[in-house]
């Protein structure tokens, strides 16, 4: 059971949800990630290089079909996911929100700028609007492929953060029960809370989200 702000409680259906990010055309990762029994697979973005090698991935996923929602990282643009996930019959995971099992999933890709224009970077505050369109919703399971800035999940090194400010906003304003990033490879299989929200950068590696 989980309360709501409203003090309502509801029952949330039993569900396995693999989460993965930043393959970068390591197919024997995404296989591996595809390989897991699970209900729902959400991709974090940066499946590819530069927007190169797409097509690769999607004959290692096409046997997800639906069950895979997937994100444009800095790799990638919103058009080319849109098209990938038209091609082998995927769920564009970009700007919005599903429901399932009495959760919400919400997805939002690119990156805040980086040094390398890469083709998907919003800035802050592009990503603060369309992060806003998230705001009520409760129980959240949030996935952005950049990570808060200033936090374990971002750190590429001492003192050394490259992630969003506005993600790091709505997470400590909206506090949702889960949020799962990826961008900053240093920090692969990093978990962090902050407040209320529980944290991991989910990496190549992946993660298994029971709830």
């Amino acid at each position: 059971m989980l309360a709501t702000r409203a003090g309502r409680c509801r029952t949330l259906g039993p569900m396995r949800v693999q989460i993965f990010s930043d393959i970068h055309s390591d197919l024997a990762a995404l296989e591996r990630n595809a390989s897991v029994d699970a209900d729902l697979y959400l991709c974090a973005g940066d499946l590819c290089n530069w927007g190169r090698g797409l097509d690769a991935c999607g004959e290692v996923l096409k046997p997800l079909g639906d069950k895979l929602w997937v994100m444009p990282g800095n790799h990638e643009t919103g058009e080319q996911i849109e098209a990938f996930c038209r091609k082998f019959g995927f769920q564009n995971f970009h700007g919005v929100s599903f429901e399932k099992g009495g959760w919400h999933f919400a997805g939002l890709g690119y990156s805040s700028p980086t040094p390398f224009d890469t083709p998907g970077e919003f800035s802050e505050a592009e990503l603060a609007s369309r992060l806003e369109a998230f705001a009520d919703l409760e129980p959240l399971a949030l996935v952005c492929h950049a990570p808060p800035q200033g936090t374990p999940l971002d750190a590429a090194g001492p003192n050394a953060h490259f992630g969003s400010q506005a993600v790091r906003e709505f997470v400590d304003r909206k506090q949702p029960a889960y949020l799962y990033c990826g961008h900053i490879h240093e920090a692969e299989g990093v978990s962090a809370r902050l407040g209320a929200t529980q944290g991991r950068n989910v990496g190549k590696r992946g993660f298994l989200l029971e709830l």
